[in-house]
């Protein structure tokens, strides 16, 4: 892990990337006056068809241009052939959109420096639910394969519903009347990863299928698309990762406390169907059925030594090295490490259906009837097995010597040999089950399920109208009605051999030879490598016993949330003049009425085997204005103006009602809630959404369909920001059934102080976004072949979670984000280049067991590429081939501790991605 050079290149290529942008917008500008002398016939000889990566960007500009908000789109480059691998990397090249890679994949999405929960996603205007925890779509679910493009929203409109905070995604399929014509499209790729399988039973190569049918029957009145796509993709990941780094003495020195490094193999299957069926009879109804079903299924293979150093009974050595407060090398004696053998699998189904009718009345009303549904079904199993040189106290110990650097992890000289198969077996080293919640145990391991359910269906009807009431052109009216319902279930149990320590179990077991599969090298950390087993055996074979674990908190991970949400709608229309100036635009009115509710249990750690069923719930009602106006101040020059309110409902687990509360007898007498007889720590279902009031301004020149340059700058005002580590006053009558006659007698107070989330105070968060598409023509003729698409975000924010506090920063904010993409294209044959760059950012990472929390994500710059040629004549006309390339400088995932970068908690390399593919068009 040697300290790398990426981000020096990435600022270099950014700003080389600005300077030829600027370059060629002023070139474009002097050739759009030239262009405006062209004579009609001129214009007429000099039109071509434009396709491939060309026509998507002309298409995604035209877009742009012709919306009444301030937007970005992508448009596929060809039916069934989006820009990149996922939707989630081509929507991170957009102006102010950032995405977080999770296990190499560029997963979620965050929209003008707010996190995945502030944005809303759309799959053909409807809101849909999510595999993950909270809100936040995991963006690998939806195959960008099967879609046409995406229009990202960052102002919205009163019609908008299921608008998001930062902004709203959504993702479109194709419409079959509107496209016109038949098409039959296949795609195949085969996969490989510039890394070896770093596991002896991993796959290290996959396939990518897709094939999409559009056709029209009866005249033109009935429209069908299919589309269906098939994946497998291997990745494989250098995981490191490190417990933290306490102070050892009174010079608050630090050295690492612990690490947990792994060789992880990823195998992700995903199976993903559309079908579109559109009918119209006649000029005046019209209607549409869409369907959408994926299958996703993730097996993760890790293996690693857990390495407890200065967190537990091993010593650090007086020989060592000092930089600055972190101490770089030395040794540790008397290590007892944990060899792990885990496995992680994810199973997720995820379904959708909307079906819409359109008629336009005979007195000039439109009318508009959706009804849709959303569902997905998410089962985890997390897998942890262990393997020591004997059980807690016994067996032999490493001496390790370390070498920590800066940014990169840490790197150990071994006095052990852990491929030894004679001198390990199945136990627990450390000792972690001695303090199990109903007797000692062998904790050989860790077994933990949870599974996710989310539903969410709804229903909009509307009416719209053209107006000539002065400047307002038309009136839309509408109302939607929607209920979501996501439950959470979790299960934990210990892997332990037949039952607890007093009951005789035994501590340990040797590892059977028919579980073992090899070794598995961990070179990235400086040893050689560790014995390979497969612990699906062992628990099918009897092996392990599985214990509950009766830690109230698991009980407490348990949730459910309803949300009935009502919104009613109003939106005008404009289409004026100021001056001399066209304006067009819209202004209106939501008003968005939720009812939310949430079913948990309560726990008293004192019985833990009666858990109490709790609930309890929230009614709040929000008015959200918006004004969206476009000013044409001729030659393609347009000046947008958006302001508006809007709102994102707090994040699901913190909306749960489950509780562990506590008895505190010495303070049974006290009258004071802060210092009462009962408290509690939980979710909060009375939280109120987040609040923003924005305004946005972006100038943008367009040069026809070839180009644009934009500037647009934006602010928020933020408030009821959710502090997740703040407390509250509850009472707690409905527990006093627990206390006896006597001591409700002495009760001084039923009130007590809640630990959990609550609503808190606000801030702010502003930018300025810089962008750029242009066609090397725009500058000289014989650039023609070339093109540009540059953007650069700068966004500033300060939130305080309380009076009186310091600000934090925003979960997701990276303040700087660059976005270059140099292409290439001629007589079949394209070429295109890559890079996004964001700045460091609080990201969302998996914690204890599958528990999620926020670390500080280190500045990263992603290189990617492609090169392809289509057959446009003869007998391979319609056949197109492709070399692709991801994370070509295999840039690593970085989150670090205590506001140090040295610090390095995780560290990960996934190694390039490398793809060739035919597609075939008919």
């Amino acid at each position: 892990m040697n300290s790398r050079t990426q981000h020096n290149r990435a600022r270099l290529m950014g700003g080389a990337a600005t300077s030829l942008a600027l370059l060629f917008a002023s070139a474009g500008m002097a050739q759009a006056q030239e262009t405006t002398t062209k004579t009609a016939e001129d214009t007429a000889v000099e039109a071509i068809v434009v396709t491939g990566i060309r026509a998507s960007i002309e298409n995604a500009i035209a877009l742009k241009k012709t919306s009444t908000s301030i937007v970005e789109a992508i448009s596929a480059e060809d039916i069934g052939k989006l820009p990149d691998n996922s939707i989630a990397e081509s929507l991170a090249r957009l102006p102010g959109l950032t995405a977080q890679r999770l296990d190499g994949r560029a997963q979620v999405i965050s929209i003008r420096g707010l996190g995945p929960d502030f944005t809303s996603t759309l799959l053909n205007g409807r809101e849909q639910v999510s595999t993950g925890d909270n809100r936040g779509v995991e963006f690998d679910q939806y195959p960008s394969e099967i879609l046409s493009g995406v229009l990202v929203y960052k102002t919205p409109d009163a019609s908008l519903i299921g608008q998001g905070l930062s902004g709203t995604a959504d993702l479109q399929t194709i419409r079959p009347l509107k496209y016109g014509k038949r098409i039959l499209s296949a795609n195949a790729r085969y996969e490989m990863n510039s890394e070896d399988k770093l596991n002896p039973d991993a796959k290290d190569t996959g396939h990518r299928f897709s094939a999409t049918y559009v056709n029209q029957f009866a005249n033109d009145t009935v429209g069908v698309a299919l589309a269906v796509s098939d994946i497998s993709t291997p990745t494989q990941s250098r995981r490191f990762n490190a417990w933290g780094y306490p102070t050892i003495n009174a010079a608050n020195d630090r050295v690492i406390g612990g690490a947990k490094p792994y060789n992880q193999s990823n195998n992700l299957k995903r199976t993903g169907v559309i079908g579109v069926l559109e009918y119209k009879p006649n000029d005046k109804l019209s209607t549409s059925l869409d369907l959408y079903y994926s299958e996703f299924a993730e097996k993760q293979i890790l293996r690693g030594i857990e390495l407890p150093l200065q967190w537990s009974s091993a010593s650090l050595q007086p020989t060592r090295t000092t930089e600055a407060g972190l101490i770089t090398q030395g040794a540790f004696a008397g290590v007892k490490g944990v060899m792990r053998n885990d496995l992680n699998t994810r199973d997720t189904t995820l379904k959708s259906a909307g079906w819409n009718v359109n008629y336009q009345t005979d007195n000039g009303w439109g009318l508009v009837a959706d009804l849709s549904y959303s569902s997905a079904d998410r089962t985890d199993v997390i897998f942890e097995s262990y393997s020591g040189t004997g059980p807690n106290g016994v067996g032999a110990t490493d001496t390790l010597g370390f070498t920590t650097t800066p940014g990169g992890g840490t790197v150990f000289r071994s006095t052990l040999d852990y491929t030894n198969a004679n001198l390990f077996v199945l136990t627990d080293p450390q000792g972690w089950g001695g303090g199990a919640a109903g007797g000692a145990l062998t904790q050989a391991g860790f077994y933990n399920t949870p599974s996710i359910t989310d539903e969410l269906s709804a229903a909009r009807f509307s009416a719209k109208h053209d107006l000539a009431w002065g400047p307002i052109a038309n009136v839309e009216v509408g109302f939607n009605a929607s209920r979501r319902e996501k439950e959470k279930e979790v299960h934990e149990s210990f892997l332990t051999f037949g039952g607890r320590i007093a009951q005789g179990a035994p501590l340990s077991r040797a590892i059977p030879a028919a579980a073992i599969v090899g070794v598995a090298k961990l070179d990235m950390i400086g040893i050689s490598g560790m014995l390979a087993y497969d612990p699906t055996y062992l628990l099918k074979n009897g092996v392990y016993t599985l214990i509950a674990d009766q830690n109230p908190a698991v009980q407490t991970r348990n949730w459910s949330v309803r949300e009935d949400v009502q919104v009613a709608y109003a939106k005008f229309g404009i289409d004026t003049q100021a001056g001399e100036i066209p304006v067009r635009g819209n202004v209106g009115l939501q008003v968005v009425r939720t009812d939310q509710f949430s079913k948990g249990v309560a726990v008293n750690p004192n019985d833990t085997a009666n858990p109490t069923v709790t609930d309890d719930g929230d009614t709040y009602t929000y008015a959200l204005p918006s004004l969206n106006l476009t000013f044409d101040m001729g030659n393609e020059l347009y000046v947008r103006v958006g302001a508006a309110r809007t709102l994102a409902r707090a994040r699901m687990d913190e909306l749960r009602a489950s509780q562990s509360f506590n008895q505190n007898i010495v303070r049974l007498t006290s009258t004071d809630p802060n210092t009462s007889y009962f408290s509690a720590n939980g979710g909060n279902p009375k939280l109120r959404p987040y609040i923003a009031d924005g305004v946005d301004v972006s100038v943008e020149k367009y040069f026809g369909r070839s180009g644009y340059i934009s500037a647009a700058v934006y602010h928020k005002e933020l408030s009821n920001f959710v502090n997740s580590s703040s407390s509250s006053l509850k009472d707690f009558s409905d527990y006093l059934f627990l206390l006896s006659p006597a001591q409700k007698a002495a009760l001084g107070t039923t009130q007590g102080l809640v630990s959990g989330p609550d609503n808190g105070e606000g801030g702010y968060i502003r930018g300025i976004e810089l962008s750029a598409s242009v066609q090397g023509d725009m500058l000289w003729q014989p650039l023609k072949n070339f093109g540009l698409i540059v953007s650069g975000s700068f966004t500033d924010s300060e939130v305080s979670l309380e009076k009186n506090q310091d600000p934090i920063t925003i979960p997701g904010l990276s303040k700087k984000v660059v976005n270059t993409t140099f292409y290439y294209e001629n007589n079949g044959f394209n070429a295109r280049v890559s890079n996004r760059y964001r700045g460091k950012f609080l990201g969302e990472v998996a914690g204890l067991s599958a528990a999620r929390i926020f670390r500080t994500v280190e500045a990263e710059s992603v290189l990617d590429a492609q090169i392809g040629y289509e057959f446009r004549d003869g007998p391979l006309n319609g056949m197109a081939l492709l070399l692709q390339a991801n994370n070509i400088t295999n840039e690593p995932f970085k989150t670090y501790d205590n506001n140090d970068p040295r610090q390095t908690i995780d560290y990960q390399e996934y190694g390039s991605t490398y793809m060739i593919g035919v597609s075939y068009r008919y």
